[in-house]
């Protein structure tokens, strides 16, 4: 271990350092100082292209089974408060710095970054190469790592890594999904219509969204069965964003496809899009490297507005195998990958992008403005 880490001068710089490594899949390693929980994850490396909002990605649970690396240099000058949080924890694996600032300044802020890491027991590492490593992930694509402060034998890691089965055809929803019933109540305001979220990892801006255009977000677990969620005569549904590869959560995808057998108008977000896609009979497919960050744009196909996007998804709806019965909305300026879908006959929608940003760009916020508007047209028909 001494003789790894005498190699790297950035450490040894550092009177007060606690090492860390993270080694790659194509076996490349870089060393640099551990801040946050001590211990040893795996995951899959992304980049997040965000200037602010770290809190809001740690607390997405879209991340869960990932390591989050952010383009950004200099992470962590506003420390972390109590209103910026989009779930009830951290779901990243692990979260990969230029340099994090010991000293934070907000007046909002409640404590430091390295104490919420520790808090949730989640690794953080700076000091490292955090532009080589993100020009690594835009040529290889994402790629498997582990991240350790406790082993520093490259064989010894690369032995570890190798068990690790990806995300790939792996259900990450059931680990981030509620387990009970609960409503949503973010603010004391009126509540017009119900909306059941399938909550498949839920942020918490999409429900106070919900909640400040009249509607009472109703949240379910992601299994809960689709006769179940009829009994609570929803006005909307809503399948939510969540992580991993959609076309593992089979039973999402069997429910949703029997709820669009009855005219309720449907909203999804993100791995809600996928999921929507997957039940009308379309495939996905897994990104190079995904899209994570605030900076996407995103043209409407109808009217060529373009909007500036938050985005957070490894995987991708296939284009080409759409059905005559869905119309593409949206596509991303980047790459022409799918953003948008609207079913023709049925109150149905989807967007791949996170509208209720947090992080990012306020720009296609009125999505959710949209969905009101769909559920007072459809709210005098009688579906029951």
């Amino acid at each position: 271990m001494l003789k790894l880490l005498k190699k790297h001068q950035i450490i040894g710089e550092n009177k007060n350092f606690k090492p860390a490594i993270i080694l790659l899949e194509n076996g490349k390693y870089f060393i640099g100082n551990s801040f946050g929980a001590d211990g040893e994850k795996v995951g899959e490396l992304v980049f997040n292209t965000s200037l602010t909002g770290y809190q809001e990605i740690l607390t997405d649970s879209s991340y869960k089974s990932q390591f989050v690396l952010m383009t950004y240099t200099e992470i962590g000058n506003y420390g972390v408060n109590d209103e910026d949080l989009e779930s009830k924890k951290v779901w990243v694996e692990a979260f990969i710095v230029r340099e994090y600032s010991k000293n934070y300044h907000n007046y909002r802020a409640k404590d430091s970054l390295n104490n919420f890491l520790k808090k949730y027991n989640v690794l953080g590492i700076e000091n490292v190469d955090t532009r080589a490593l993100t020009r690594m992930t835009r040529i290889e694509g994402s790629l498997k790592a582990i991240i350790s402060t406790l082993d520093f034998n490259i064989k010894s890691l690369k032995n570890k890594l190798k068990k690790w089965e990806g995300i790939v055809g792996v259900d990450n929803v059931k680990y981030v999904t509620s387990d009970k019933v609960w409503l949503s109540n973010f603010f004391d305001t009126k509540k017009d219509y119900k909306v059941v979220v399938i909550d498949c990892g839920v942020k918490y801006n999409i429900l106070r969204l919900l909640e400040c255009y009249g509607l009472q977000p109703i949240i379910v677990t992601a299994f809960y069965d689709y006769k179940e969620i009829l009994k609570l005569k929803p006005d909307g549904i809503l399948i939510s964003n969540g992580p991993g590869d959609p076309a593992a959560v089979v039973y999402v995808i069997k429910n949703v496809s029997e709820l669009l057998n009855f005219n309720i108008p449907t909203f999804g977000i993100c791995l809600g899009h996928q999921i929507l896609a997957l039940a009308s009979g379309g495939k996905t497919y897994k990104l190079k490297f995904g899209h994570h960050g605030g900076n996407h744009p995103v043209k409407e196909l109808k009217t060529g507005k373009v909007d500036i996007t938050v985005q957070n998804h490894n995987f991708c709806v296939d284009i080409k195998s759409l059905s005559g019965e869905v119309d593409l909305t949206h596509i991303n300026l980047n790459d022409n990958t799918c953003e948008g879908l609207k079913f023709k006959k049925i109150p149905v929608f989807s967007v791949q992008f996170h509208p209720e940003a947090s992080p990012g760009p306020y720009d296609a916020m009125s999505i959710f403005k949209d969905f009101r508007i769909l559920i007072e047209k459809y709210a005098k028909k009688k579906r029951y």
